[in-house]
């Protein structure tokens, strides 16, 4: 049987990926290692000598708080500048996506391609992030093994939409914008470090309906054990629309812009 479509135009980004993998996994097992050694041991070691502490984060440690949010913030932060600098290149500077689409290939299946890469590129980071808590006693568990998926999951959130966007785009200008006043916030504020409970109602019920939090909750929720099956359902049923959506929103930006 020959090869689906949709796999060949992702081989094609995993080629590419094969020339520089070994210096992607080391930053994707040391950035988080670092980060965890700095935020979840240092910082934390002063947060867990207040009074409130523990009730405020339910009985965890600020470290068992912490560090599975990592899972779910690595991938919005790799999969949202991967949808975004890298399409333009496509398009404008490589034409990588011009050249498949000469091909066979239909600008769906050059999409689709694509968003199968981006999910393969949240995976591989998810995946060593999930190999740096391992390393830990409070957040070796099994429930890393399903942390793993939604962690993934949350990436394809933010990168499909955003792919949609990048391919709709002429210049790479509104990209900085997206960074600062949208993925920085959300790193921010949708409660891998505090409990979104901690901030103004008006902020908290903004907090909670960006797909970071669902990721977090999902994430943090599996690596401790804490997640029940209705929480479950709801959270990814809120990423896996938005990625759909955003999935579907790329095959329409793509075929317009390729048949341009």
């Amino acid at each position: 049987m020959s090869t689906p479509a949709t796999i060949r135009a992702w081989e094609s980004h995993f080629t590419l990926y094969r020339t520089i993998w070994k210096s992607s996994m080391l930053g994707a097992v040391v950035q988080p290692l670092l980060f965890l050694a700095g935020m979840g041991l240092g910082v934390g070691a002063l947060i867990d000598r207040g009074d409130n502490s523990e009730r405020l984060l339910d009985g965890l440690t600020y470290f068992e708080f912490l560090a599975p949010g990592l899972l779910a913030t690595t991938a919005m932060m790799v999969c949202s500048n991967e949808a975004m600098w890298p399409v333009m290149g496509g398009f404008k500077w490589m034409r990588g996506f011009h050249a498949q689409a000469g091909s066979p290939l239909s600008p769906g299946q050059v999409s689709g391609g694509l968003t199968l890469w981006h999910a393969t590129k949240a995976l591989i980071s998810v995946t060593g992030v999930a190999a740096v808590l391992a390393l830990f006693a409070e957040t070796r568990s099994f429930g890393l093994l399903l942390a793993i998926p939604f962690g993934t999951l949350t990436g394809v959130a933010f990168a499909a939409p955003l792919t949609a966007w990048s391919a709709s785009r002429e210049r790479e200008n509104s990209f900085p914008a997206i960074n600062r006043f949208i993925i920085m916030p959300l790193f921010l504020f949708g409660g891998a470090f505090y409990p979104v409970s901690q901030l103004p109602d008006s902020m908290e019920s903004i907090a909670k309906v960006t797909p970071l939090w669902h990721g977090v909750e999902l994430c943090r929720g599996a690596v401790h054990g804490r997640l029940g099956v209705g929480q479950a359902v709801v959270h990814v049923a809120v990423l896996a629309g938005l990625a759909l959506i955003g999935w579907l929103a790329a095959r329409i930006t793509f075929a317009r812009k390729l048949a341009a």
